[in-house]
């Protein structure tokens, strides 16, 4: 029985290697993803976001003010428009993506006390540009804001500590747990790679049944009396093993010379991928066994591999999402695996904690599993 199963595993090795392009897609797609997210994300922060000011006052006050956003460490001006309408085509034309009007009497305002209106544009239709430049200037704006209120006290005789003390009577210190620099490519590069990396499973995995009961091979191992359960079992292992060689790599590239962060141990993390690529063999498997074709399982591959990340809660936190849809993204592996990986990449939770995980995974793997064989039973 153990050379049989043997044998089958080792033909299911040849076929997915003889495959040229599923070959190809397995090896090279999850590397090339994983070099091409750490290059475009390699900068870690964003900087240099091309900035405008339009300063309607040209007083020292607003002078100074337009100093102080030169200083900025993620600004950077390039054009100095005359007026709003000169702003708004630099900002349709896409030349700028913040901009700055510094409005008529700033310095006279300021110098009396009063409140002067500064108004911040940001070009909203890119989201990334959009929060980091208004970080950055709101971070410029509460400095003069404090430092204006200070001379206002000090002009009024409060003595300059004093004055100093009134404006941080309460005092709020940022500190980033976990990924203390907010490096975002921390964040994002091993993830955006996993999911080529679960994707190109995703298909591979679809091909388990159909790819099987749709050859002329079939019917010799049927004739055979090969149990369809042991050649199962065989062909999943061997497409298993493979799923987690692939992924060997990857991680060696990431964590070695990339040096993304990992806190858990290397024995969890191992066993951590090992049960999200069972699971999601589970539902490639399910989907092979509704599929009537090789073309329709990779088509509800490509449906479940596809949307999956995006539900998952990584680029999109799941409680924000509607009740139902966040009742199907659980139902998926995806789900489970992309947050764990989170836990696992900057926390280290521990076993306790991560043994819902597993627990789903089992879980997903049983239903998709034990309904993918009734399905077959029936039909051959």
């Amino acid at each position: 029985m153990l050379k049989q199963c043997l044998a089958i595993a080792r033909r299911e090795f040849f076929f997915m290697w003889r495959d040229r392009d599923l070959r190809y897609i397995l090896l090279i797609g999850p590397l090339l993803g994983l070099l091409i997210f750490h290059f475009t994300y390699s900068h870690q922060v964003l900087k240099d976001i091309p900035t405008a000011v339009v300063d309607l006052d040209r007083s020292r006050a607003s002078q100074e003010l337009v100093k102080n956003i030169l200083g900025a460490e993620n600004l950077k001006i390039i054009a100095y428009p005359d007026n709003y309408n000169q702003l708004e085509d630099l900002i349709k034309n896409g030349e700028v993506v913040a901009g700055l009007v510094i409005p008529e009497n700033y310095g006279k305002d300021t110098s009396l006390s009063r409140q002067a209106r500064v108004q911040m544009i940001v070009d909203g239709s890119n989201m990334v540009y959009a929060t980091n430049a208004t970080s950055a200037m709101l971070s410029v704006t509460r400095s003069l804001s404090a430092q204006a209120g200070v001379k206002a006290l000090v002009a009024r005789g409060i003595q300059p500590d004093q004055a100093a003390a009134a404006y941080q009577s309460v005092g709020f210190r940022e500190e980033a747990w976990f990924n203390p620099t907010l490096n975002y490519a921390y964040f994002v590069v091993l993830a955006l790679a996993l999911n080529v990396w679960q994707q190109c499973c995703t298909l591979a995995a679809c091909m388990n049944i159909i790819g099987e009961t749709g050859a002329a091979s079939w019917y010799l191992i049927k004739s055979s009396g090969f149990s369809r359960l042991r050649l199962f079992i065989s062909k999943s292992a061997a497409q298993i093993i493979t799923f987690m060689l692939i992924a060997l790599p990857l991680f060696l590239l990431a964590f070695a010379v990339f040096k993304l962060p990992l806190r858990c141990g290397l024995p969890l993390f191992f066993l951590f991928n090992l049960a999200f690529a069972t699971a999601l063999h589970s539902v490639g498997t399910l989907a092979s066994s509704i599929a009537s074709s090789t073309v329709n399982a990779t088509r509800f591959g490509m449906i479940i591999a596809l949307p999956s990340f995006l539900v998952s809660g990584y680029s999109w936190p799941l409680d924000a999402m509607p009740r139902y849809l966040q009742f199907i993204a659980k139902m998926l592996p995806q789900t489970w695996y992309f947050q764990g990986i989170n836990l696992l990449s900057f926390k280290d939770p521990g076993w306790a904690f991560m043994s819902r995980y597993f627990l789903a995974f089992l879980i997903i793997a049983s239903v998709c599993y034990t309904t993918s064989a009734l399905l077959v039973a029936r039909r051959t």
